[in-house]
């Protein structure tokens, strides 16, 4: 059982139990952002007895992820069995006080903040409430100003040189040196209480997210382990695939894979952090597999056509449990699964409680027994159009998109293959995006907006192409040009599941004619990935 304790501390046991490497900053806190002027008004306030605030400890023997420079100076670690105080509440406050006193240079937001540069005006007039702690000593009599940390130091030289402010000067360190700081230390609570204490403290910031809970909750000194530095490490290696994955992805699939479900709740109470570290390696093995898995066999090279990342998490518990290329049933199950969800919008609303149900129709997939799905799917030509306008927030149409990158599709100029990456795809009018019968043609034959930029008038070409040769040209007449240049011209529109010219309706700009054509080619290329039932609408 955890307590809550109200109590006062001075500044010289303040400071010492920071040195000592007692009171940390926890992670999930942000960096230190107090400007030398607030540091100023904080030490004003201490040296004529103001209250400043109280400061909240978590008291503790949980060893978390912490930053161990305040102030960016070295403080040791907590000795091994003592209680670790982190700072839930006061860490701009507490480290403005640390810096300050010991007059040191920090660096923020790329600049050095020089804190020896704080000063002490012996001539301020308290009752005026006049500051007496400073940083601007511009037209001020300099026999009347001391540093802040000289007059903490407080030698003899000072009581030379200050000879009439000898009584002031002991008062002002006193004050500080006898300052009782305000402290509530909660003792011995669970990292979840304390997170949520940190929170609702800081109510009108940004709450923690789970990922940063766990961060600091996972962390491991002996055994080296740093969720979010292992985290980042692994996001770089799959950036560099072209798979940008926020890291919660992969705490969610370590979670799926020690307990089949991946919520807050499970997440923060049920993941033991030795079996945590323990099964790491193997979940990101298995998560990169995954990866693998989506650019090689579904020919989805860029994460920005997923439609949905979470699929990840499913997948990643598949190759957990085996480890091997999925062949014959199995892949077909498996195909079937990924189809359904991209299909269906299934991880649109209520994703951790639906990953853990799925998690259930991948262990029958194991077993090479087909699950049976609550929704149906429809991919007759009516609804694909019905549901295509183009928008690349749409999980349907990334799934869509899929279709088209699976087709791996080519340059109308020279049938060279259109790379596709992130950069070209993060938004819907990016020039990577071709409507075939281009927008201005089809406004002047009237036809509706929502017919115009839709999934079956979108190609994916390289965007030289797309800014200086099609332009707003009828397809008609820079098809025609193509054909001249490019002999293999029939192939390349088929890997944009575009028929032949004189088949579809682009030879006589017939549009009605095009998109009848294209549906049916995408209702033909879904009919080959799914497992249809009577309850599927397909035809």
């Amino acid at each position: 059982m955890y307590e809550i304790k109200p109590d006062t501390m001075n500044y010289r046991v303040l400071i010492a139990e920071i040195e000592k490497g007692d009171i940390k900053i926890p992670q999930f806190q942000r960096e230190f952002v107090w400007t030398i002027d607030q540091a100023a008004k904080l030490l004003d306030s201490i040296i004529k007895n103001y209250p400043i605030g109280t400061f909240i400890f978590w008291q503790t023997k949980e060893k978390l992820r912490c930053i161990r420079d305040l102030g960016d100076l070295n403080i040791p670690p907590t000795e091994e069995g003592n209680y670790t105080k982190y700072v839930l509440d006061g860490q701009q406050r507490l480290t403005s006080l640390y810096v300050s006193i010991k007059g040191e240079k920090i660096k923020q937001k790329g600049q050095i903040t020089d804190f020896g540069k704080l000063y002490v005006n012996l001539d301020a007039n308290e009752s005026k409430d006049e500051p007496i702690v400073i940083t601007d000593i511009s037209n001020l009599n300099e026999d009347s100003i001391v540093k802040f940390t000289d007059l903490l130091a407080g030698r003899g030289d000072l009581y030379n040189k200050y000879k009439k402010y000898s009584t002031l000067i002991d008062l002002y360190k006193d004050n500080f040196n006898y300052y009782s700081f305000s402290v509530i230390k909660v003792k011995d609570a669970p990292i979840d209480i304390a997170t949520e204490i940190f929170t609702r403290i800081n109510i009108g910031g940004k709450p923690l997210s789970v990922f940063e809970i766990m961060c600091a909750k996972i962390f491991d000194d002996k055994r080296n382990f740093d969720l979010a530095e292992k985290s980042k490490e692994v996001c770089i290696e799959l950036s560099e695939m072209n798979y940008e994955i926020p890291p919660i992805k992969i705490l969610q699939a370590v979670a799926i894979c020690m307990v089949k479900d991946c919520d807050k709740t499970h997440i923060l109470k049920k993941l033991d952090k030795d079996k945590f570290i323990d099964i790491w390696d193997e979940v990101v093995d298995a998560f990169k597999k995954s990866v693998d898995y989506f650019r090689n066999t579904y020919r989805i090279k860029v994460s920005q056509l997923l439609p949905y990342d979470s699929l990840l998490i499913p997948f990643t518990y598949f190759f957990f449990k085996h480890q091997d290329k999925p062949l014959g049933t199995m892949q077909v199950l498996l195909q079937d699964f990924f189809w359904r969800v991209a299909l269906t919008k299934r991880y649109q609303s209520s994703l951790e409680s639906k990953i853990a149900q799925d998690i259930k129709a991948i262990d029958l997939i194991l077993k090479e027994e087909t699950p049976k799905y609550d929704t149906p799917v429809d991919i007759t030509t009516d609804f694909i159009l019905n549901n295509g306008t183009f928008n690349i927030g749409s999980s349907f149409i990334k799934a869509l998109l899929c279709v088209l990158a699976y087709q791996e599709p080519k340059s109308f100029a020279d049938d060279s293959v259109v790379t596709i990456d992130n950069s070209c795809l993060k938004q819907s009018n990016s020039k990577n995006y071709h409507h075939f019968f281009p927008k201005a043609f089809l406004k002047k034959q009237n036809i509706e907006e929502w017919k115009i930029n839709n999934i079956v008038n979108i190609t994916i070409v390289d965007d030289y192409l797309n800014k200086r040769q099609i332009r707003d040209k009828a397809p008609s007449v820079y098809i025609q040009e193509f054909i001249k240049i490019n002999p293999n011209i029939e192939k390349t529109l088929a890997t944009h599941l575009i028929g032949e010219p004189e088949e579809c309706g682009i030879l006589e700009d017939d549009y009605d004619k095009f998109i009848n054509s294209r549906l049916k080619k995408f209702n033909d290329e879904l009919k080959k990935r799914l497992i249809l039932t009577e309850k599927d609408r397909y035809k």
